[in-house]
């Protein structure tokens, strides 16, 4: 038990950064109370969205509960007692509120921070970063730290596996409905305020008397802080119940928390050495904290492998596999999206051209970018199973779980990275609606270019890292399955493991599709009423002084509108699982789980990718090159940034999730189909 309660230390430790670093971003000061006033319209916007979305998603979360009291992990009927049902129903409620309190943490800092980051902006580049790195790696270490502390606990009072994964699941289930609600969100009025106001009335992309540019800036944090932070809480609650599962039947469930405590110490000491100069460039900042992160990882955990704890040389290898099949997502990601990248400038002058021309190639590029990725994240799986296959019996798939576990393993530095970009794009926002100057403009405009790299390296991250884990995933469902005295048959020539794959393919395309509908209904609305605005308010599309619009009306719409079609996705889903595993049993099952991890991970690493580059397509234009800010080229530009909007920033980003919700649901509810399914 020794690394289970170093688990419980370090967690504690990593709350403690979280909590000074949130003292010291609040410490600084504001540059006017404008930009006070501004920043308090994105905090109640934020805050009203999220007590709505969470009051919903407590229905869903309470019927949840209650099925799995009656349930799990046995019907309650059957006479096999009560008390492990009420512990499973416990630990589900337990993930869900955990989930719930990192993303509350994530917008409490966001909406601070941002004020701060734009204000340091006057006094030069190295103190705006700093405000904004830290606020963001409030978000790194809380949630990394409460997923950590919470397996644990729970770990060390019950002993269970089931418990474990009742935890996973509770975190899942409500990260998918998060993101998905937060993404919807954010894109309505991010597309909304792009269309109507770049390309039909020609004003800046921040200008205050767009009506929806504060339910923008209000999306960035509900979507990109709240729902990316209990999206990767969940990645790594499921990379760690799936490596318990496996490691409890070779008994080596202490190497889990050993790499789960040295992975967050890794972290720790990246966030507090994250450093850039007076001049230094934001991008290579970010990723010098990453690559130094990996370091100490690496050499913490050979230290403990062989010195300390003596583990099996193998595992450590397996961990590095996995780390470096994340740096490989990562620099995919760079290069495919980075604003200094040849893909970003070739798709940047198709631009010219003509909208078709900017879809049809960026939408290419992104197909080209999933294979390095589906690659790396296959060969990692490979390779970490056959290293760890001499080891003995289940330390193959084992192996698989551990690797997910290493490329998890810088995840709260991963995090501190992905949360600084919407803090900084925020600050970019309000560095224009307070009138701070041209210079902090470029300022803050060379921390938002490294901020979207960083979001899209960190989505291709956290793709990556649900690709790893979903795999040992599928195999703690077949441990699942054994346990219940059945077994799972993969064969591709077996009718029933065939249906299941055909399925779980079609699922994430579905899935997408609803989320890209819920944003395209919900941005028409908000379309129209920014018309109306502009149409109605005397003075308004002049900036008559003392006219303001209404921006209470756009986040309205994009809150009810988001509230509206976060469940129905994430709902069919999870329906459409149980409905195969009732009907085809364990065998349609294990080919439902293939086939949704292959197209899972296929279109969320294209649209990730695809929404990244059009994104820096159009700050490559905006930045003077191709004609710059209002030309053909631009307008061209600033449609692709908004078909590229819902895909990595709502259905992209989900399906990480999505993947991780149907594999618990299918190992939770593992006994009912062996027990229940319509074809034996």
């Amino acid at each position: 038990m020794f690394w289970v309660i170093a688990s419980i230390v370090v967690s504690v430790a990593a709350i403690g950064v979280a909590w000074y670093f949130y003292r010291w971003v609040k410490a600084l000061p504001s540059a006017s109370d404008k930009l006070n006033h501004i920043g308090k319209l994105i905090h109640d916007g934020a805050f009203t969205f999220i007590k709505t979305e969470y009051k919903t998603l407590l229905i869903f979360c309470g019927s949840a509960a209650i099925l799995i009291l009656l349930l799990f992990p046995n019907p309650v009927w059957t006479g096999n007692g009560i008390s492990r049902n009420v512990l499973m129903m416990i630990a589900y409620i337990l993930g869900s509120a955990f989930s719930a309190v990192a993303g509350v943490v994530g917008i409490s800092i966001a909406t601070v921070a941002n004020v701060k980051a734009a204000s340091a902006a006057q006094k030069g580049i190295a103190p705006a970063f700093m405000a904004g790195f830290r606020g963001g790696a409030v978000m790194g270490m809380a949630v990394v730290a409460s997923s950590l502390f919470g397996t644990a606990i729970l770990y060390l009072i019950t002993g269970s596996q089931e418990v474990i994964m009742a935890f996973s699941f509770g975190a899942s289930s409500l990260a998918l409905f998060a993101k998905a609600g937060g993404g919807i969100f954010t894109k309505t009025a991010d597309i909304s305020a792009d269309l109507a106001g770049k390309v039909e009335l020609g004003i800046p992309e921040d200008d205050p008397r767009n009506p929806a540019v504060i339910a923008d800036n209000v999306g960035d944090n509900v979507g990109d802080v709240a729902g990316m932070g209990a999206d990767l809480f969940d990645s790594n609650v499921a990379s760690i119940a799936a490596a318990i599962i496996i490691g409890a039947v070779i008994g080596r469930v202490d190497l889990v928390f050993c790499f789960g405590a040295l992975g967050l110490l890794a972290s720790i000491i990246g966030v507090l050495l994250a450093r850039i100069g007076a001049n230094g460039d934001p991008g290579k900042a970010l990723n010098r904290g990453t690559y130094v992160t990996c370091g100490v990882f690496a050499v913490l955990t050979l230290i403990a492998s062989r010195i300390g704890a003596g583990f099996p040389l193998r595992i450590w290898g397996a961990a590095m596999l996995g780390m470096a099949a994340g740096v490989i997502i990562g620099l995919t990601s760079e290069f495919f999206t980075g604003d200094d990248k040849k893909p970003v400038e070739k798709v940047a002058r198709a631009c010219q051209s003509g909208p078709a021309f900017t879809i049809l190639s960026g939408f290419s590029y992104g197909l080209w970018s999933t294979l390095p990725s589906m690659a790396g994240i296959g060969l990692a799986a490979l390779f970490s199973y056959k290293i760890c296959e001499p080891l003995g019996p289940d330390y193959a798939m084992f192996g698989i779980a551990i690797a997910a576990l290493g490329m998890l393993s810088v995840v709260g530095m991963i995090i501190s990275n992905d949360a600084y970009g919407p803090i900084v794009d925020n600050a970019r926002g309000l560095a224009e609606m307070g009138s701070l100057g041209d210079e902090v403009l470029e300022i803050t405009d060379k921390l938002d270019s490294a901020g979207n790299t960083s979001k899209a390296i960190t989505k291709g991250f956290a793709i990556g890292a649900a690709g790893l884990t979903v795999i040992a995933l599928l195999g703690a469902f077949i441990e699942t399955v054994e346990g219940y005295g059945a077994t799972v048959n993969l064969n591709l020539m077996e009718p029933m493991v065939l249906f299941g794959i055909l399925v779980g393919a079609a699922v994430p395309a579905i899935f997408s599709a609803m989320l890209i509908l819920g944003v395209d209904r919900n941005a028409q609305k908000m379309v129209a009423e920014i018309h109306r605005q502009f149409r109605e308010i005397p003075g308004l599309s002049e900036g008559k002084e003392g006219v303001s619009p209404e921006y209470g009306k756009c986040i309205d719409i994009a809150a009810k509108g988001a509230i509206h079609e976060l469940i129905p996705a994430g709902l069919t889903a999870i329906l459409i699982t149980l409905l195969v595993g009732f009907i085809g049993g364990v065998n349609a099952v294990g080919g439902y789980l293939a086939g949704n991890i292959v197209t899972g991970l296929l279109l969320a690493l294209l649209m990730s990718n695809a929404g990244g580059l059009w994104d820096n397509a159009k700050k490559f234009i905006e930045s003077g090159n191709f004609g710059g800010k209002g030309s053909d080229a631009h307008k061209a530009a600033v449609i692709g940034d908004t078909v590229g909007d819902p895909f990595k920033d709502t259905a992209g980003p989900s399906l990480n999730t999505q993947i991780t919700v149907v594999s618990l649901v299918s190992s939770l509810a593992a006994g009912l189909f062996v027990a229940f399914s319509l074809i034996k």
